[in-house]
């Protein structure tokens, strides 16, 4: 919301800057620039940590040295940083557990099994199935539904959060 509002004052500054465009020629149609993967993808990045500091203050608590409050402060700090991030979560993800068994149960690994999915840790032998105790149920991802942001400056990437000036 903070990105699309700067884009908005942006927008209405710069059109006072320029002279008038002439009309584009109706027989002609040039196709918008694409920006490069990495650069897209790096500002998608941006745009959802802004999400997660908009709703849960996330950076501000991990840049915060957390050193010199008591363990009653930081909890409760925590719990605002929580409850916030994990409302972005599932706004934009459908996120669910690689496994459903309790952590501490008895797992058979198939062959063939995802990779991205399980990290087998301990006495690793064969080709598998792999037996073995659940220490971590796993997430992944089914599903992503990110705002696509439009780059102003395909040279630098977007805020995170904005600077509050209060002005007297």
């Amino acid at each position: 919301m903070v990105v699309a509002l700067a884009l908005l004052v942006i927008l209405f500054v710069s059109r006072g800057e320029r002279p008038e465009p002439e009309p584009p020629k109706v027989d002609t149609a040039k196709p918008m620039p694409v920006p490069a993967a990495g650069n897209q993808a790096e500002a998608e990045i941006v745009s959802f940590l802004a999400l997660l500091q908009e709703r849960g203050r996330l950076v501000d608590f991990l840049m915060e040295d957390i050193t010199t409050y008591d363990n009653a402060q930081v909890g409760a700090a925590a719990r605002v940083v929580h409850e916030g991030c994990k409302a972005a979560l599932r706004e934009h993800f459908q996120i669910r557990s690689v496994r459903e068994e309790s952590e501490g149960s008895s797992v058979t690994i198939p062959v063939g099994y995802a990779a991205d999915e399980y990290r087998l840790i301990g006495n690793i032998r064969g080709a598998g199935p792999f037996s073995g105790t659940l220490v971590h149920r796993g997430w992944k991802t089914e599903g992503v539904k990110l705002p696509r942001i439009v780059r102003v400056d395909p040279d630098r990437l977007p805020a995170i959060a904005p600077a509050e000036v209060e002005l007297k």
